[in-house]
């Protein structure tokens, strides 16, 4: 008689491989792969049933270090293999890995199309602003007037917002999150739960090239001030809830409120089904506003993978599989043998 083998659930060290970490001592990196590794048990992953995928950049290094089937290839190129990946075993969970060049620059039009057929898949955007593995250039998401081997006199460009590019292209799963965050794992799971393209821009710290570019927001002293978690039926609050976010209703912008005797009243619920709420919480210049974290927008909708299924079982209904007549059927042609001059 066979015994039954009881499977254990994974914990995060199953999830490590034996590949040394490369990455810059003190790399935000690091700790989103902590992050990545601790919620893969929690959300019931396994690893023969996990892909990951990346393009070319310091955080496409990351399928090294999962213990997964994963894929690192060419620059900009993830979402057009991660598609090839889900077409062929839609079972698969798929993540793919990039960077703000490579997803925005590079592979912008890669990244703009995988999001708009909502591919059943997870997103993780390392948001450092700069190009640190080849040595520090700027980036389509540097801010005007960043300094570095490219524009030594300040950038001139405007910078691209990573999650109002997710949204233009019809994203129907947009969040934030922050490298040293203890929050980042939640963000992971609800985009692991959310079916379809979910797209996570995680602010990355670059040690090296652009160190404490985020320090207005995520540094200690100005976290509680300047981050606003959002989470869905919940006024959005700030500042230990001493500031929230209202509509101004002659203007149809968000204004910032101030809390009196704990009365909320006037601040907006946040509403992850809304996708105008989601556009103006994205579009908040920092400063006067805070940063907006979490799910900020979460409204699913028929995935890419599983309307070409059904298409090609429709297409295929009713018909016997025979290659051999599919080649004789016709559309075929001899090519004449052509004598070469040498």
């Amino acid at each position: 008689m066979n015994e039954i083998t009881t499977i254990r659930p994974s914990t995060p060290k199953d999830w490590e491989t034996d590949q040394e970490v490369r990455w810059c001592p003190g790399c935000g990196d690091y700790a989103i792969l902590k992050a990545v590794q601790r919620t893969m048990p929690e959300i019931g992953a396994t690893p023969e049933n996990t892909v990951f995928v990346s393009g070319i950049g310091c955080s496409s290094r990351f399928p090294y270090y999962m213990e997964t089937y994963g894929f690192h290839t060419i620059h900009g190129r993830a979402p057009a293999v991660a598609t090839g990946v889900k077409l062929a075993n839609p079972d698969l969970d798929v993540w793919i890995i990039t960077g703000d060049g490579d997803a925005l620059s590079i592979g912008g039009n890669h990244t703009m199309h995988l999001l708009r057929r909502n591919l059943n898949c997870q997103v993780l955007l390392f948001n450092n602003e700069i190009y640190g593995l080849t040595k520090g250039q700027y980036s389509p998401t540097s801010r005007e007037g960043t300094r570095s081997p490219s524009t030594p006199f300040g950038s001139v460009d405007h910078p691209a917002k990573p999650c109002a590019f997710a949204l233009g292209s019809g994203a129907r799963f947009v969040a934030r999150g922050i490298d040293v965050h203890k929050n980042l794992p939640m963000v992971l799971k609800a985009a692991h739960a959310h079916r379809g393209a979910a797209f996570v821009e995680i602010f990355q710290n670059c040690i090296v090239y652009n160190d404490e570019v985020f320090e207005p927001f995520t540094a200690k002293p100005n976290a509680q001030a300047n981050q606003m978690w959002c989470e869905d039926g919940q006024p959005l609050l700030f500042a230990g809830g001493t500031k929230g976010l209202a509509l101004d209703t002659g203007t149809l912008t968000l204004k910032v409120v101030d809390i009196v005797d704990g009365d909320t009243s006037g601040v907006m619920i946040h509403n992850v089904r809304n996708r105008a709420l989601a556009h103006m919480l994205v579009e908040m210049p920092f400063g006067p506003f805070p940063m907006a974290l979490g799910v900020l927008y979460d409204d699913p909708a028929p995935t890419f993978e599983s309307a070409v299924v059904a298409q090609n079982k429709a297409a295929a209904e009713g018909k016997v599989p025979d290659l051999q007549k599919l080649v004789a059927k016709g559309q075929t042609w001899m090519v004449d043998k052509q004598p070469h001059t040498i």
